[in-house]
């Protein structure tokens, strides 16, 4: 299909919460749906952004598809989508929707040598 992005082999994505306001904008209002942003290799995102474009110009959705951690297949909206070169390699940045059910975030408080008693709340 042309509006999917399908990951074929590796893990499942690592998503990770949207930290710019611009995408954060993008869904303002009253949602059941996270913004997350995840990284994925690719050798052709040029052709994939401009497949978004294409779509996102005739007014229908893209979608990421992709296996989870248990194996089963998902598929979640892509909301802004760039492709970038980098040091290993070209990679895709894809902004998504994600369930807020399903998802479980990890907060990284930095140092792992700090204790409780080390941490100024």
């Amino acid at each position: 299909m042309d509006n999917k992005i399908t990951i074929i082999e590796g893990p499942p994505p690592v998503f990770e919460p949207v930290q710019d306001g611009w995408a954060l904008g993008l869904s303002e209002g009253p949602s059941s749906l996270v913004n997350a942003v995840t990284k994925l290799r690719t050798f052709n995102g040029p052709e994939l952004v401009e497949r978004c474009y294409r779509s996102w110009r005739n007014f229908s959705p893209m979608y990421l598809e992709y296996r989870n951690d248990m194996g089963l297949e998902q598929e979640t909206p892509i909301q802004a989508v760039r492709a970038v070169e980098t040091e290993e390699g070209a990679v895709l940045l894809l902004w998504v929707y994600l369930d807020r059910d399903m998802v479980e975030f990890e907060i990284d408080l930095g140092d792992d040598e700090n204790t409780d008693d080390d941490i100024d709340y």
